[in-house]
């Protein structure tokens, strides 16, 4: 199940990073993206209604590769795998927390930022990280530095991806997919603009299938 998943986030190459609140602005947010042609997700714990969310999408829209966000304790990984999420990120690197995600058999990204981190989390076995936050920490550049000394390493960077630097990070062998919030702004969801989340996110999709052409 986890190499299917992983596939299926380096296949869109986009993993929108989504805040929303219950069940029913999940739902509508996946409509949304799977209009735009981008049926991937990853709802964070960032609001209250986020499980609630992750839940909804989970039961209701199968299509829609959706995952769970900002988990931070191994709590956290029992509630969002009895929601249905198909993977998990995280912003750091935490021991417990991928150990819960391998014990439940379900592919677990956790946030680097250095060196250090990245050995920590071959030695867990995970060989899928999330640089974050990839802007602050050296974007494109960071992740040329890293992959000469970590060749099989495979990173997913988040944190300050915009549709101007998409393809910078697309153009990059070791990034298996990115993170990014613009297709999915929470001032939209908020305004319950789902038209316009829809075009931001086939957007998305036409600058990565440009990048692959």
């Amino acid at each position: 199940m986890s190499a299917a998943v992983l596939d299926a986030l380096g296949q869109h190459r986009i993993v929108p990073v989504v805040v929303v609140d219950g069940a029913e602005q999940g739902e509508r947010l996946a409509d949304a993206l799977i209009a735009g042609g981008l049926p991937v997700a990853e709802i964070t714990l960032r609001t209250a209604g986020g499980l609630d969310a992750i839940r909804a999408v989970a039961a209701t829209r199968p299509d829609v590769v959706v995952g769970a966000g900002t988990v931070t304790t191994a709590d956290q990984v029992d509630d969002v795998v009895a929601a249905g999420a198909r993977y998990i990120v995280s912003p750091g690197l935490s021991e417990a927390v991928v150990r819960r995600a391998q014990e439940h058999g379900i592919p677990i990204l956790p946030g680097i930022a250095s060196p250090t981190e990245i050995m920590r989390a071959l030695d867990l076995g995970v060989d899928v990280v999330k640089l974050f936050p990839a802007s602050v920490v050296g974007g494109p550049g960071a992740i040329k530095a890293f992959s000469a000394p970590f060749p099989g390493l495979r990173f997913v960077p988040t944190g300050g991806v915009s549709s101007a630097n998409l393809p910078d990070y697309l153009a990059l062998k070791p990034v298996l997919a990115v993170g990014g919030s613009w297709m999915v702004d929470k001032a939209l969801v908020d305004a319950g603009d789902w038209a316009e989340i829809t075009r931001r996110s086939a957007e998305a999709v036409a600058l990565v299938k440009n990048q692959e052409s």
